[in-house]
């Protein structure tokens, strides 16, 4: 009889060479000294107080002498004290900032 050839059977054989690479894998540090210069601001605020003091003489009217006005022992009236023409009721004129209440 012919003889029958069935398929080929494979075997593997493998066979390991093994190789050595060397990596290097650097680090570095940095120590690093940071120097930080904080600016505080203050604003310090002082008050005063003042006080202002004002003195305001009126004549009266145009021919009445002013109650007290005679000078005893000279025998006249304080000069200025019969003044016609003068004072908040002759010649005030009202045309606003004078600070008066009329």
């Amino acid at each position: 009889m012919p003889a029958v050839v069935h398929p080929t059977q494979q075997n593997i054989v493998q066979k390991t060479c093994e190789y050595i690479v060397p990596e290097v894998h650097p680090t570095h540090t940095t120590n690093v000294t940071n120097h930080v210069y904080k600016h505080v601001h203050s604003f310090p605020h002082t008050t005063s107080q003042q006080q202002t003091v004002t003195n305001q003489q009126f004549v009266g009217g145009p021919s009445a002498p002013v109650a007290g006005a005679m000078s005893p022992g000279f025998g006249g009236p304080v000069a200025g004290a019969m003044s016609p023409g003068f004072g908040p009721q002759w010649g005030h004129k009202h045309g606003g900032g004078c600070g008066c209440n009329r």
